[in-house]
């Protein structure tokens, strides 16, 4: 594993070529927790898993370290769903009102008040799961009035293949419609495009690769 200082190195440069308004979600998925806590040591708090069962261990790992803020990235399977609401406050994936409902139901029974970002297909791309932008417009009044969620936001991943100027156009798309929604947060841009992202307004970019390296093999 690659010493601290090469990781707080990246962590410095990517946080100050971020402009205001812009936060760093550390995608931390495939990344052993001693790599999690070196990121801490360096002033991160906000960190990105997608898989269930491997998030709870690092979790429980650090549980020395004060609270830090968990995001769930990954599609988030409806069996799922309770272990999720117990380990992550903030969840980028709500592809569905099936699942929307699924959520509330649940975070009533916990007693929780997750914030939620819904998960927006722009453009096709059968590899990923999504609203279309009428498909949430037309369910939106349902799924903004489920208490406890908190709807505060969309996230959208760019199909591979994109020049950077339609990746900028279609993360300015994403923002539009956030904007025409009344949402704050935007979840846009990871290793390979985050500065379109940020561009356009992202409120979170998911940098893993570009801070961590190469996933570990056995994670």
């Amino acid at each position: 594993m690659e010493g601290a200082a090469g990781l707080e190195q990246r962590l410095a440069a990517l946080r100050q070529s971020l402009p205001a308004g812009t936060g760093l979600l550390a995608v931390s998925k495939g990344q052993p927790a001693a790599l999690v806590r070196q990121a801490v040591a360096a002033g991160q708090r906000s960190f990105g898993e997608s898989r269930l069962q491997e998030a709870a261990a690092k979790q429980a790992a650090l549980a020395d370290l004060q609270p830090l803020d968990w995001h769930f990235i990954g599609r988030l399977q409806a069996n799922k769903a309770r272990g999720v609401l117990r380990h992550f406050a903030t969840i980028h994936s709500l592809d569905s009102l099936s699942l929307a409902r699924r959520l509330a139901r649940i975070a009533g029974e916990e007693g929780l008040s997750p914030a939620v970002l819904c998960q927006v297909k722009l453009r096709s791309d059968p590899a990923k799961t999504g609203f279309t932008a009428d498909e949430l417009r037309a369910c939106w009044a349902e799924l903004a009035a489920l208490d406890p969620l908190r709807a505060v936001g969309l996230m959208t991943i760019a199909p591979q293949g994109l020049e950077a100027p339609q990746r900028l156009a279609l993360f300015r798309e994403c923002a539009a419609l956030a904007a025409e929604l009344g949402l704050t947060e935007l979840s846009m841009g990871m290793s390979g495009d985050w500065r379109q992202a940020a561009a356009a307004g992202s409120t979170w970019v998911r940098i893993g690769t570009a801070l961590f390296g190469s996933r570990q093999p056995s994670a």
